[in-house]
């Protein structure tokens, strides 16, 4: 307890050597009553197939069915109930950014990526070689050697990735909308060249990642998981020259990553499982009969199997943590504002968010510091400046300090809540951390105020006329419904938010560095259970949707930053198919992305060191760099023998 005393006076200390200032950062105010009441959930019927294709015709056709289906939510009445919601004011945009008053006129204000290089890597735990991931750092360490080229990697991955060989299409194909060999191909060239030369850029130069089609990449199209491009107005992006490149992908680029395409989702990302009848469903690499997660279940896929080291998820709602939870690996999802997407306006809602996946948590760090460098073209993430770069033992400096709330936490399935109590033991017996008895008031109520939300915000972009008949059915059925809300439905989740907000700053300002754990989700994955009948034509099952968010939700309603960890594994419905992964998720203060991080890296010890049976890796892993090597040491000893 001393130790944890010290640790917690030396974070104190910090914070004021920073004197860091927030713009918007919510009055603390603490809401004794938290008697935790759940909502009964709606009984919205589950529809599939070709009663989902007739049944999305009607309910598009007919106004009075959408309203109806809205009240049947009981989303309004909710917000309603809540004694004294109306006095409150909104908050419509949760971003809690520093003030310029934080900096002094030496602060960094760079638009350049920040420089990574392999000494800034920590130190990686040993990891049995059957289940281990290739690092960032492998990937480095491989080029710098001169047994392997970026070029080699490209050339390999590029018959892996590409949908567009129909006859001879890979199996992993699915999780990619589009590559551009072109585009991959040169820059995996001049990252060739910097080796070569002694001039490479960093710890990414080299590395392949891939792209959530949510963002926008000069020379892509963007279709935002439709039937149709939607990058220059529908113009498209396939001939080389249309359009920007997202700031965040931007910076990986300039720091020498190679995109090797983009990766599928969930259409338009309205929902959790990346079933996906307009571009085809990946399936999860664990066990084929459940989904990746979504909306970002491309990205997991591609990191799940080894394709890339890193991917771009996008989260909304849960959309980067979900999938890495089902696809065991790690993802972030940063305060709100700190990622600029400029100049994409695909993510311009008020809970969306851009975030990495990655197969450890090394190479989640490198990614995020790159990805986050401000945007002097962006108001909020230009006031981030450049990120704190925490050495190594500085997260042994900080209070370890795990916050429980237990009413919400045993909302999770028996299999998932046993695998969160051995975690929670091993991060109070073995890693140090105390364990912090909270509660927040008014949980179920958030659910529905950030369902609410970004139905309502997506639905405002969506339900436009030349844009809704583009959509599946599912699809079309949400966004009708999302239009139907009425403004003072809308405004009462805003003012459900600044109670929420409030509450939270008070909590942590009673808890200094506290860390909110949950499981990512409280079911063990999501099981496909129409078959290939759900894939070919999809599914609406909004309880299941609202389920798999009922932990997620409310880092994005409040702009906290959220990170999931792989937890272990859990047996499949039916025992059908390899384990199915489970994931623990922490969630910070507004700004502590970095603190979060540092509770990655003791999530991944708990990994590798307290979970029985260790990590595993899926069967159709992909051992890009051994694979890739072969290939290029018999291309080079053909040409000898020529």
């Amino acid at each position: 307890m001393a130790a944890d005393k010290q640790n917690g006076e030396q974070h104190q200390q910090q914070e004021q050597e920073e004197d860091v200032k927030w713009i918007n950062y919510p009055t603390p105010e603490l809401v004794e009553d938290v008697n935790f009441t759940p909502i009964p959930p709606p009984k919205n019927p589950v529809i599939r197939g070709y009663a989902l294709q007739i049944g999305a015709s009607v309910i598009c056709a007919l106004p009075p069915i959408q309203t109806f289906l809205y009240n049947n939510t009981s989303f309004g009445s909710t917000l309603a109930s809540i004694p004294g919601i109306d006095a409150l004011p909104p908050t419509f945009y949760p971003a809690v950014i520093p003030s310029p008053a934080s900096f002094s006129s030496s602060t960094p204000t760079t638009s350049s990526p920040l420089p990574f290089a392999a000494a800034d890597l920590r130190p990686a735990p040993a990891v049995d070689p059957t289940t281990r991931y290739w690092s960032v750092g492998d990937y480095h360490a491989a080029y710098v050697s001169g047994c392997l080229t970026p070029s080699a990697v490209v050339e390999f991955l590029l018959p892996q990735v590409d949908r567009s060989a129909s006859a001879h299409r890979s199996t992993h194909a699915v999780a990619f909308v589009q590559t551009r060999a072109d585009l991959a191909r040169a820059a995996a060239a001049a990252s060739t060249e910097r080796f070569r030369a002694g001039k490479a850029r960093g710890v990414l130069d080299g590395v392949p990642v891939a792209v959530k089609d949510q963002v926008d990449i000069r020379g892509y199209g963007t279709t935002m998981g439709t039937a149709r491009d939607w990058c220059n107005g529908g113009k498209g992006g396939e001939k080389g020259d249309e359009g920007e490149t997202s700031w965040c992908v931007r910076m990986w680029e300039e720091a020498g990553a190679v995109v090797v395409g983009k990766t599928n989702m969930h259409e338009i990302g309205l929902d959790t499982t990346n079933n996906n009848p307009n571009l085809g469903t990946p399936r999860n690499p664990f066990n084929p009969n459940y989904y990746t997660g979504g909306s970002s279940g491309g990205s997991g896929y591609a990191v799940a199997t080894g394709l890339v080291p890193i991917a771009l998820g996008c989260d909304g709602g849960g959309s980067t943590r979900i999938p890495a939870a089902y696809c065991s690996q790690f993802g972030l999802k940063p305060t709100h504002g700190r990622v600029s997407i400029s100049p994409s306006v695909s993510l311009a809602y008020s809970t969306s968010v851009s975030g990495p996946l990655a197969a450890n948590m090394t190479d989640l760090e490198a990614a995020w510091r790159v990805m986050c460098t401000p945007d002097p073209g962006e108001a909020v993430s230009e006031l981030f400046r450049a990120p704190r770069r925490p050495s190594p033992s500085a997260g042994e400096a900080r209070p370890k300090l795990l916050g429980v709330f237990r009413d919400w936490v045993d909302r999770a399935d028996p299999p998932v809540r046993k695998l969160f109590d051995a975690a929670l033991a091993h991060f109070t017996t073995r890693l140090g951390y105390a364990v912090v008895d909270v509660g927040i008031p008014l949980v179920p109520e958030g659910q529905a105020a950030h369902a609410l939300t970004i139905l309502s915000e997506v639905s405002s972009v969506w339900a436009a006329p030349d844009r809704a008949p583009v959509l599946a059915p599912a699809g079309r059925v949400l966004v009708a419904v999302g239009a139907r809300i009425p403004a003072r439905d809308f405004a009462r989740a805003q003012k459900l938010r600044t109670r929420l907000m409030r509450h939270l700053a008070a909590l942590f300002a009673r808890h200094p560095g506290l860390v909110i754990v949950t499981p990512t989700t409280p079911n063990a994955g999501c099981h496909i259970a129409g078959g290939e009948a759900d894939l070919r034509r999809g599914v609406s099952n909004g309880n299941a949707s609202v389920r798999s968010m009922e932990f997620t939700w409310m880092a994005n309603l409040l702009g906290l930053p959220g990170l999931n960890v792989p937890m272990g594994y859990v047996e499949p419905v039916g025992g059908e198919g390899g384990e199915v992964p489970v994931g623990l998720m922490g969630m910070s203060e507004w700004g502590k992305d970095d603190e979060l991080i540092e509770w990655g890296f003791d999530g991944e010890r708990f990994l590798h060191d307290g979970l029985e049976g260790g990590r595993k890796r899926p069967e159709g892993w992909v051992d890009v760099l051994g694979l890739a090597g072969e290939k290029m040491r018999e291309s080079v000893s053909g040409e000898s023998q020529g």
